[in-house]
């Protein structure tokens, strides 16, 4: 209650002051001892929904202050340069309003997912979108005329016959262990291209994290623990994964990951079809042949890898049912993350 009243107490102070009160009350409020200062301070004896809340409220009192600062700076340059149209000095600065922006959805996803596996030890990488046929198909044991690229319909450069966008970011993988030598554990994200109409589901761009571990006596259990701890740290939760065999060139054995609908426990839902389980990456065990073209010692080195779609598990994780609405730049649908 006491919190509050300073609250209501700050918004009063602020409305209708000109630009040397508000500075004033930025000091006293935001200052090194200042009143909100201290609350924070303080917060160390209550609990976390408490401190969220006064946390949060504090946050927004710091940005709408420093809006009406710099909203009065600005009004007050504009009025220096009416008044001195003569002598006006375009190297003085305006300032106009802000307020503080936020990550987008998938660029945060990208981070967290990247800030889970580096505690895990990975190293996180980059690679080229342009990409040669080797590089994205070849090296990956997807040679020329394999039904496969079917499921790559791809993006090609004109009077460039070896180019294209990347359609995955496994290729990723190739560029890691050509610089580098075992062990390897690495993930790569970025975005891919695929010529694929859009709906609901679907876009010709999208994101991907490829993951790769190559090490001596790496097996299918490694991957099943880093994937388990990596769900339940993505989604705070301890939900159930699932296993189900699969196929891809570059890895065997191949299996697709679900994990349980995070939605209805399980249960069955309109999100899961009412399967109770709901896909979210690929995996498995890197074909010998892909260790072939990067001269590793197959019968020395084994590996697993994984590739993870960001807006899929973006959408399962912030409940968003439309893979459009990331690129839409309605700021509506942003503020909301």
């Amino acid at each position: 209650m006491k919190n509050n009243l300073i609250f209501d107490n700050f918004y009063n102070k602020i409305n209708d002051c000109d630009f040397t009160e508000l500075k004033k009350i930025q000091k006293e409020y935001f200052g090194k001892n200042g009143i909100f200062i201290q609350i924070l301070k303080s917060l160390h004896n209550y609990n976390d929904d408490y401190k969220k809340d006064i946390g949060s409220k504090i946050n927004k009192a710091k940005n709408d202050i420093l809006v009406k600062i710099n909203k009065e700076q600005y009004n007050k340059n504009c009025t220096n340069v009416e008044k001195n149209k003569n002598n006006f000095d375009c190297s003085e600065g305006l300032f106009f309003p802000f307020v503080n922006g936020n990550f987008h959805p998938i660029s945060k996803t990208i981070y967290d997912i990247s800030s889970i596996f580096k505690s895990f030890g990975f190293l996180v990488s980059d690679g080229p979108e342009l990409e040669t046929d080797w590089y994205n198909f070849e090296s990956l044991n997807i040679p020329k005329n394999h039904s496969v690229r079917d499921l790559h319909d791809t993006f090609y450069i004109d009077g460039y016959v070896d180019l294209l966008l990347r359609t995955h970011t496994s290729p990723g993988q190739i560029h890691i262990m050509e610089k580098h030598k075992p062990p390897i554990k690495a993930i790569i994200p970025g975005k891919v291209y695929r010529n694929e109409s859009s709906d609901s589901s679907h876009s010709s761009m999208f994101h991907q994290i490829e993951g790769i571990e190559v090490d001596e006596n790496i097996t299918f259990l490694d991957l099943k623990n880093v994937l388990f701890e990596f769900v339940h740290a993505f989604f705070s939760r301890n939900l159930k994964l699932r296993f189900r065999p699969s196929y891809f060139q570059f890895t065997e054995p191949s299996t697709e990951v679900d994990i349980q609908c995070n939605f209805c426990n399980g249960n069955g839902c309109k999100i899961c079809k009412n399967s109770g389980w709901i896909e979210i990456l690929g995996c498995g065990m890197v074909h010998p042949n892909v260790l072939k073209s990067v001269n590793y010692d197959k019968e020395k080195y084994t590996g697993y890898a994984f590739g993870i779609g960001v807006e899929r598990i973006t959408m399962l994780k912030y409940d968003v049912s439309d893979v459009r609405l990331f690129y839409e730049n309605d700021l509506r649908f942003l503020k909301q993350f």
